[in-house]
């Protein structure tokens, strides 16, 4: 048998990250995350197909500008 090794990849070195892994990388909650990706004109959103992704650099970049990020 041949076993598969599927590759780690850090996710500071990803281009896009699940809402989970958004939450964990920023200590953002995963609710909370997931109303910011509902947002009209989201800067950080990624849709492939209905599936919903964080691209992780302007995610970065956005909380880098914000001091408060409140509930909608």
């Amino acid at each position: 048998m041949c076993a598969q090794v599927e590759a780690h990849v850090p996710i500071h070195l990803k281009m896009t990250l699940t809402i989970k892994e958004a939450a964990e990388y920023s200590s953002i909650g995963i609710n909370k995350i997931d109303a910011m990706l509902k947002q009209p004109n989201c800067p950080f959103v990624l849709f492939v197909g209905t599936r919903k992704l964080v691209k992780r650099r302007e995610f970065e970049e956005y909380i880098r500008h914000k001091l408060v990020i409140w509930s909608f």
